[in-house]
């Protein structure tokens, strides 16, 4: 009964960790040059050219009003690029997106938890503005990295995170990324983990990305089930987005 309580405890701290590991300080986008470099310029000629100030980006994010049966609250979201590093080295924007970040520095984030009323599921969310040329190379980073990763390493917060499966285009934005995976949760190598599942979508809407992320509380009903980001949440936040860059 005790080792039970110290593990689930472990898992609570795992995702109290997620929740707040938020980038430190950089001086920088902390990627270097992406694959497909004549793709991004295809895909980004047709997005906004500027981007979203801090004003505008917390004036496109959804509240309470926007969205029926959540309640919205503010999280942290710093604008410098994630630190955050994974091994095997390739994984790092999976683990940074499970921070709602990526290795390149925004001109400004801003992060929503949204909790469902009715005890289902919610997300975190975290909305970054870039440059064109940045926003698609945010995706692209990440798209590479789920195709890639099955098993790896956080090295920050030491969890192994396995069974990563890139999920069929969901179509959302100009372009979208889904990706579903488990969070090792153990205090050896040796000891039999608690599977802690996760779910993260990351969409370009001009050049703004959003990252959704949620997990399943092992111990919670839904705790064996995959994760999922509501669909609700998603379109949501995109609708508004969509006016206010139309507005401008």
């Amino acid at each position: 009964m005790g080792k039970t309580v110290v593990r689930q405890s472990r898992v609570g701290m795992a995702v109290a960790m997620l929740m707040t590991f938020f980038p430190l300080p950089a001086c920088g986008s902390g990627q270097g040059p992406r694959e497909g470099a004549a793709a991004e310029e295809t895909r980004t000629a047709g997005a906004q050219a500027k981007p979203l100030s801090k004003a505008d980006l917390e004036r496109a994010t959804i509240t309470d009003t926007d969205l029926g049966g959540y309640e919205v609250n503010r999280i942290l979201a710093a604008p410098s690029a994630s630190h955050r590093t994974a091994d095997p080295a390739e994984c790092t924007p999976v683990v940074q997106a499970l921070g709602g970040s990526s290795g390149f520095t925004a001109t400004a984030r801003t992060g929503r938890m949204i909790s469902s009323k009715q005890h289902g599921p919610g997300a975190s969310m975290i909305l970054s503005s870039h440059s064109a040329g940045d926003a698609a190379r945010v995706i692209d980073a990440f798209r590479t990295a789920a195709k890639r990763c099955e098993t790896f390493k956080d090295i920050r917060a030491d969890f192994r995170y396995g069974d990563a499966e890139l999920q069929p285009d969901p179509g959302y934005g100009d372009e979208s990324v889904s990706l579903r995976l488990t969070q090792l949760a153990a205090d050896s190598e040796d000891e039999e983990p608690i599977r802690v599942p996760f779910a993260v979508v990351a969409v370009r809407q001009g050049t703004t990305v959003a990252m959704f992320y949620e997990f399943n509380l092992p111990a919670g009903p839904r705790g064996k089930d995959p994760a999922v980001v509501p669909e609700a949440i998603i379109r949501a936040q995109l609708n508004k987005l969509s006016k206010l860059t139309v507005s401008k």
